[in-house]
């Protein structure tokens, strides 16, 4: 799959494309609905199924740190994507000049001239462009216009229920871990690369991989049964916190992974963490010994769940 950053990168020889514009957040079973649209599409026409995401997503930009949290980073949902069939994804730098520009513009400019689209497939309350202006209508009629097919995304239901990713942050803030694999068609992942930490863990006899988060906003909060995949492809068994560390004083949200027999240098290394049961909230411990106390209680629940699974113990 061929990863273009920016529009100032893309050449003629990125024309002709179908094409479908979204931020793809945790690439769930709906996504991979309209994916498989998209790709089938694309065969037809003999042109690249090409996938136009935003960095940072939109609410990201406007909002901050009262965005919705954010399921997974770019590195995931390229590798879910590609999964999925997708030839090209175009990754727009989501700015102010961005946001700003005339929804004429942005269409028949990248749209029609940059990408030379023989469809385009969205959602039908699709917004874009300055005050968000641009919308499904607008799309419809410039098609008609510049020749190029337009068709809306009938939503995914899950139990009569419709698959979103607020769906599955909700599903995530309650533990419903089970709900969320659901939704995702697969276990709900964070990857991220190893980090190095206080070391506070091996004096507690616990010692831990320290992955950064790199969101404004965490999706999950507390100890997890998890298991590990490292870079050599093994899996191991494990029992992980994601928060703030509020017995040591943390402001900064991390994931700390505890793998159980395992002894080997981590630093550097990308990860992959899935959680497979939520055990409790992150908590603040008078002292060190009690901290100990609770992750040794919190690693043998973490195996006991882990067994239930008939995953790694």
């Amino acid at each position: 799959m061929e990863l273009v950053r920016g529009i100032h990168n893309l050449t003629p020889a990125h024309r002709g494309c179908v094409l479908t514009i979204g931020n793809f957040d945790g690439v769930h079973r709906g996504h991979a609905a309209v994916i498989q649209r998209l790709v089938t599409v694309a065969r037809q026409f003999d042109v690249p199924a090409t996938v136009m995401l935003f960095e940072p997503q939109p609410q990201e930009f406007f909002m901050g740190a009262r965005a919705p949290a954010r399921l997974n980073l770019l590195r995931d949902k390229l590798a879910r994507l590609a999964a999925l069939g997708v030839d090209r994804v175009l990754c727009v730098r989501f700015d102010q000049a961005f946001a700003g520009q005339q929804p004429d513009h942005f269409v028949e400019q990248l749209l029609v001239a940059q990408l030379g689209i023989r469809y385009l497939v969205v959602g039908d309350d699709f917004c874009f462009g300055k005050d968000r202006r641009g919308d499904f209508a607008l799309l419809q009629s410039a098609g008609e216009r510049f020749g190029f097919a337009v068709q809306d995304t009938a939503s995914l239901r899950l139990s009569d229920e419709r698959i979103s990713s607020t769906g599955i942050r909700n599903a995530l803030a309650a533990g419903d871990l089970a709900l969320v694999e659901s939704m995702l068609g697969h276990p709900y992942c964070i990857s991220g690369r190893v980090a190095h930490g206080d070391k506070l863990g091996r004096t507690l006899d616990f010692p831990t991989a320290n992955i950064l988060l790199k969101r404004q906003v965490v999706p999950v909060q507390g100890v997890y049964a998890v298991t590990v995949r490292t870079e050599d492809g093994r899996q191991h068994g494990g029992v992980a916190n994601v928060g703030r560390r509020p017995t040591l004083g943390g402001t900064q949200s991390r994931l700390e992974v505890h793998i159980f027999d395992f002894d080997a240098d981590l630093y550097g290394q990308h990860l992959q963490v899935e959680l497979v049961s939520w055990l409790r909230e992150e908590q603040a411990f008078a002292s060190l010994e009690a901290l100990k106390a609770q992750i040794q209680a919190d690693a043998n629940q973490a195996r006991n769940r882990l067994a239930d699974a008939n995953l790694f113990v």
